[in-house]
């Protein structure tokens, strides 16, 4: 990926800054200092902006990296690496969740649909259709209760 010039300069000019004041004050300098610093010298920047800069230029490091050694046994980025979402279960819960769906009545479909794919209310839903929202309740609760007894 090729960082701009202009978020380049940025970065680098933050950099100095962010050297220049750690010296001075001998403490680590925030992205709010480097931000009024740029300001003195005549550029508006968010703390936002610089921090993305400061990101930008950072050096990709490899899957392939070692994090740890101890002799023969190296640990590597990738080894510290998981994937937290279980893909298999989401993935076979949704086939179940298709499978439900379908079994539903059109007019089930059409309210479950309105209601949590367009997010419309019941009440609106009520008055699209022509039923009582108390109607659109049932309706939604029983589909809902279907889908779950299928899963």
């Amino acid at each position: 990926m090729r960082v701009s010039r202009s978020v380049r300069d940025l970065a680098y000019k933050s950099l100095q800054i962010k050297e220049n004041l750690s010296r001075k004050l001998g403490r680590e300098i925030t992205v709010g200092e480097i931000v009024k610093e740029l300001e003195k010298n005549g550029e508006n920047k968010t703390e936002e902006e610089v921090g993305y800069a400061l990101e930008a230029i950072v050096e990709p490091i490899s899957l392939f990296d070692p994090v740890y050694g101890d002799g023969a046994d190296a640990v590597f980025v990738m080894d510290q690496l998981r994937d937290d979402n279980d893909g298999e279960e989401v993935w076979l819960e949704n086939i179940s969740l298709k499978e439900a769906i379908k079994k539903l009545s059109p007019r089930e479909k059409t309210i479950l649909g309105m209601r949590f794919y367009n997010g419309k209310t019941q009440m609106e839903i009520a008055e699209e259709i022509g039923i009582s929202q108390a109607q659109v309740s049932r309706l939604e609760k029983g589909a809902i209760e279907r889908i779950k007894k299928q899963m």
